[in-house]
């Protein structure tokens, strides 16, 4: 893994149709940001299911007609991949489809299982054949042995009762495309309408594409049904008054034209570059500097709140793809500028303040520094449009172990020499809740988010963690490499 986070995953799942494949693979291509790794489609036309998975990104997946002309119904379910648990591989390849008593079922899931492990196990002693190592397996399973009675959603409500973690995921069955959210509605899931059809999304992003309407976010602990007589809602799981949103959705992950909670992505990052401003001003800095793309709208807001001019100091490379070939040892201290380079005119001789969203282990955050003093700062001032990250996330996100977070070994001054700023300073916990709508700050007995990785506050037990239980003890069988990948 590299220094930063990783995106978790995407799902999108649409019923009712006729151009349900290729409305999905818009959406999955809307969601890219969520998972680069893989991504497929299953669709149904009443009678069959048709699958298209592939590793690498949508549109090389799903660039040709033919490919959309294979998938044939009215209903489909799509993932986009990023692996959270288990390998890369093609057996982890989402949404995964089984044959049940009850028929097909395909399931897509975007978040991290925190019992996975254990509930493998005993499935696995009772005679439970895995052809995975991803934690979504371990829900087909549950739907499969479930004697609930009812159609599918119920066989999958029941499912979901027996495990612990952090989930949205669309599931197609009967004829029915069922969506649902994990009780503290740490993943997000948006419900949509194009005319007749019914859409669900992980970013209503994947809406705008299609043209469809946002209606509204599927609630914490909901399950909808999307049938030929239309949308059923359902609340199958014990329901809280205290949801957990992922803050960090805020802050990174979701693309900034979405909306999340109500809440515009794009107007939350610039607020969280205003409290950022106030919380830690840069006397007589000259201009304020984005870490693109990433941390461009806090800094916006920074500057806004500041007064000082916002310049394009970074110029980033987006045409950086992720097998480039790796550089030898002379040249590897060079490898920052495939992605970045600094844009001269506009730093020499300036008090440069740069806003990042975020520092993980601090080696490109060391990097950007270097580059933007060779370039002729006179000043390099980091602040960070998020609280330090010193906990690792169970619940979707790739992070590194906590140990491996700068945060979680150094404090503010010793992370500061390390990248070799003029200063650093990170908004507050507080101010990020200020910045995401929470006019009173973080409320310590009943917080508004999931914020583990700057807490450790964890809203939902690690049940596999605690027991020392990781995804590398669940199969001998590892995937053939013609040769090593650049990170």
């Amino acid at each position: 893994m590299g220094d930063g986070f990783h995106d978790e995953c995407g799902v999108f799942g649409i019923q009712g149709h006729p151009d349900a494949a290729a409305l999905a693979a818009l959406g999955l291509h809307a969601l890219q940001h969520r998972g680069q790794e893989a991504c497929g489609i299953i669709t149904h036309d009443g009678a069959h299911f048709w699958a298209e998975k592939a590793l690498g990104l949508v549109s090389e997946a799903f660039g040709d007609a033919q490919t959309i002309d294979r998938l044939k119904g009215d209903m489909a379910i799509g993932h986009n991949r990023y692996a959270t648990t288990g390998d890369g591989a093609r057996r982890n390849v989402q949404p995964l489809y089984a044959d049940l008593a009850s028929g097909g079922f395909a399931l897509a899931h975007n978040g991290n299982l925190t019992n996975a492990m254990a509930l493998r196990a005993s499935l696995v002693t009772n005679g439970a054949i895995f052809q995975s190592t991803s934690d979504t397996e371990v829900i087909v399973h549950l739907v499969a042995l479930s004697r609930a009675r009812g159609g599918p959603a119920e066989r999958l409500a029941d499912a979901l009762r027996k495990v612990q973690g952090a989930y949205s995921l669309v599931a197609m069955a009967g004829g029915e495309v069922i969506g649902a959210r994990d009780p503290l509605g740490i993943r997000p899931l948006t419900l949509g309408r194009l005319g007749d059809a019914h859409v669900l999304a992980s970013e209503s992003c994947a809406l705008d594409i299609i043209g469809a309407e946002c209606v509204r976010e599927v609630a914490p602990g909901e399950m909808v049904v999307l049938g030929p007589g239309g949308l059923k809602s359902l609340f199958p799981f014990e329901r809280t008054d205290r949801p957990r949103f992922c803050v960090f959705e805020y802050v990174y992950f979701a693309r900034p034209d979405s909306f999340m909670e109500g809440r515009s992505v794009y107007a939350a990052r610039k607020a969280i570059g205003a409290v950022l401003a106030a919380e830690a001003p840069v006397p007589g800095a000259d201009i304020v500097v984005p870490v693109p793309d990433s941390g461009t709208p806090a800094a916006i807001g920074y500057a806004q709140a500041a007064g000082l001019p916002f310049e394009l100091g970074i110029i980033r490379n987006h045409y950086v793809g992720r097998t480039f070939i790796e550089p030898g040892a002379g040249v590897r201290h060079l490898g920052v500028k495939l992605k970045h380079n600094a844009n001269k005119r506009f730093l020499k001789d300036k008090s440069v303040v740069l806003v990042d969203d975020s520092i993980v282990r601090g080696t490109t955050s060391k990097k950007i520094v270097e580059m933007v003093r060779a370039a002729g700062a006179r000043e390099v001032h980091m602040r960070i449009a998020s609280p330090p990250t010193a906990h690792s996330c169970f619940y979707g996100i790739d992070t590194p172990a906590s140990a491996d977070l700068l945060a979680h070994t150094m404090d503010t001054e010793g992370i500061r020499a390390m990248i070799g700023a003029d200063s650093l300073a990170y908004i507050s916990l507080d101010g990020l809740y200020k910045a995401a709508g929470q006019a009173a700050g973080r409320d310590p007995r009943a917080p508004a988010f999931c914020d583990a990785c700057f807490s450790g506050d964890y809203p939902v037990p690690l049940t596999d963690h605690a027991a020392g239980r990781t995804g590398a003890e669940v199969t001998g069988l590892l995937p053939g490499r013609r040769g090593k990948k650049g990170a």
